[in-house]
């Protein structure tokens, strides 16, 4: 009869965004703020920990070209 302790799978720990894919979600940020990111500051620094707000808004509010461009931000992580 397997343990409790066997029964539980590891997950591999988040990795941060590289400085690429920061930068990559930065321009998007400014490149889709009006369809995608509108109730957000305009001048909203993006950090590593917004990337994945940005790949996420990118996704479902930036049509063909949001969800190409978050692609690519996922690309460089």
């Amino acid at each position: 009869m397997p343990t409790e302790a066997a029964a539980t799978v590891a997950t591999p720990a988040p990795t941060e965004p590289s400085a690429a894919a920061v930068a990559l979600a930065a321009q998007a940020f400014c490149r889709f703020h009006a369809t995608c990111f509108w109730s957000a500051d305009p001048q909203l620094p993006i950090t590593p920990a917004l990337v994945p707000f940005v790949v996420r808004g990118l996704r479902e509010n930036g049509g063909h070209a949001g969800y190409r461009a978050a692609a690519e931000i996922l690309r460089c992580q």
